[in-house]
């Protein structure tokens, strides 16, 4: 039974992820992010982290994308046809090769987790806390941090700018 959730949750995963960039409407999009992140939070669920989990859905979920879609909707974002396209040549080729860089990582990725031992994976909440409060990271945290409350400043910026 479990292996079939997995397998259900990480379809709708790839699924709604592939709405997420391929949808017009950036609110559409938000909201298929949603139901992107709220499957990933099944998969850490099922992998044996329910506090990953609940972070997925308070955190990303929840707190995350209502500031995305309070930003897109006090920005009043035009859907993509509406906005006149510049180099669309040059942007497909970027895309193409951002793609096959993507598919060389995960190809990395996975070749390299074959030859890992199943038992290296730990997804605890005590070892992610470890990990995630471990000096190593407090700048990641301060530095992620800084770049929200920058982009929460920019946003409200170019809102007051239309006004």
């Amino acid at each position: 039974m479990d292996q079939a959730l997995f397998y259900a949750a990480a379809g709708l995963a790839v699924v709604s992820a592939l709405v997420v960039i391929g949808q017009r409407n950036p609110i559409y999009s938000a909201f298929a992010l949603i139901v992107t992140l709220g499957s990933l939070s099944v998969i850490f669920g099922l992998l044996g982290s329910p506090f990953i989990a609940a972070l997925q859905v308070i955190v990303y979920a929840g707190a995350i994308m209502v500031l995305f879609l309070f930003v897109l909707m006090l920005l009043n974002v035009k859907r993509e046809e509406d906005v006149p396209s510049h180099g669309g040549r040059t942007m497909g080729s970027i895309a193409l090769v951002l793609v096959a860089l993507l598919a060389g990582q995960a190809g990395y990725v996975l070749w390299n987790t074959r030859l890992a031992p199943a038992s290296a994976f730990d997804a605890s909440t005590h070892r992610m806390s470890e990990i995630l409060f471990s000096p190593h990271f407090l700048y990641v945290f301060e530095a992620t941090s800084i770049l929200i409350l920058a982009a929460l400043v920019g946003a409200v910026a170019l809102a007051k700018k239309d006004a």
